[in-house]
C-alpha cells in the first residue's frame, strides 16, 4: 500500500511534468498520441496524475515526444511542486509587474456575471483612474478555440463597459475600455496565428507598440482598438505583435 501511494505521487508529478514540458513544445495532446501510438484519452489521464500504472515504455515514449527524456523527470522532477496554472500564472505576474510603471492598479481572476451558466472571470483587469481607462487582459498559453477566446473576450469587454456605464449615471465621468491579449510565443501558437493572419491582423487592430507604451507609463493613453502582445516561451517578457 506504501509503494501504491508512492507511485501515485510520483505519477502527479510526471503528469504535470509532461504537461508542461508539451505545452513548451507548443504540442496539443493529439500530436502527442500520434507521435507515440499512446491514445489522446491515454495522454490525458497521464497529465492529469491517473498514470500510476502505466509502463515506463508508455512514459518514456509520451516524454520523448514531448521533446525530452523521462530520466529528466526522474532526476529532476521539473513543475512538481507547480500549480497546473503555472504558466498562466507567470504570465498574470508579468502583465501585472508591466503595468506597475504605467501607473494602472490590478485585480486578478474578477468575475464578471456569477449568474451565467459557466463561471467566467476576468484574467488581469487593469484600471487606470488617473486617465479614467480600463482595459481587460485576457492570458491564452495556447489556442483552442479561437472563435470562443474572441467572444468570450468581448463578453467581458462589454460587460466592463455596463459596469463603467452605470456608474456614469451618478455622476462619475466616463470611462474608456479596451481589450488586450497576452500569447505564449510557443512555434504552435505562432504558426497558427501567421496562418491566420488577417484574422488575427482583423480582430486586433491596436498598435502593439502603443499598448506597451501605455503599459509601462503613465503619460502614455491606452490604444482606441483591442490590442494583441506575445510572451517568450518562459514568460518573462512582453513583445508587440507583427500583423
Amino acid at each position: 500500500m506504501d509503494g501504491r501511494r508512492r507511485a501515485e505521487v510520483v505519477a502527479r508529478r510526471l503528469g504535470v511534468a509532461i504537461r508542461e514540458a508539451r505545452l513548451g513544445a507548443g504540442l496539443n495532446q493529439s500530436q502527442i498520441a500520434t507521435a507515440t501510438r499512446v491514445s489522446q484519452p491515454q495522454i490525458s489521464r497521464l497529465e492529469r496524475g491517473q498514470g500510476a500504472t502505466a509502463s515506463i515504455e508508455t512514459w518514456a515514449s509520451v516524454a520523448a515526444a514531448a521533446g525530452t527524456q523521462l530520466a529528466a523527470f526522474l532526476e529532476e522532477l521539473p513543475g512538481a511542486t507547480r500549480p497546473r496554472d503555472y504558466e498562466h500564472l507567470k504570465r498574470q505576474q508579468l502583465v501585472i509587474e508591466t503595468a506597475r510603471f504605467g501607473g494602472w492598479t490590478p485585480t486578478i481572476e474578477q468575475a464578471i456575471n456569477r449568474a451565467w451558466e459557466r463561471h467566467r472571470s476576468i484574467d488581469v483587469r487593469l484600471v487606470r483612474p488617473s486617465r479614467r481607462e480600463s482595459a481587460i487582459v485576457e492570458i491564452w498559453d495556447w489556442f483552442d478555440d479561437v472563435g470562443a477566446a474572441f467572444r468570450g473576450l468581448d463578453a467581458k469587454v462589454t460587460a466592463t463597459e455596463r459596469e463603467h456605464l452605470a456608474r456614469e449615471l451618478t455622476g462619475s465621468g466616463s470611462w474608456r475600455v479596451a481589450g488586450l491579449i497576452v500569447v505564449r510565443g510557443t512555434r504552435r501558437n505562432r504558426q497558427l496565428v501567421q496562418e491566420f493572419v488577417s484574422v488575427f491582423r482583423a480582430r486586433f487592430p491596436g498598435s502593439g507598440r502603443a499598448w506597451l507604451d501605455a503599459l509601462r507609463a503613465s503619460d502614455s493613453p491606452m490604444p482606441e482598438g483591442a490590442g494583441f502582445l506575445w510572451t517568450d516561451v518562459r514568460g518573462g517578457r512582453l513583445f508587440g505583435a507583427r500583423f
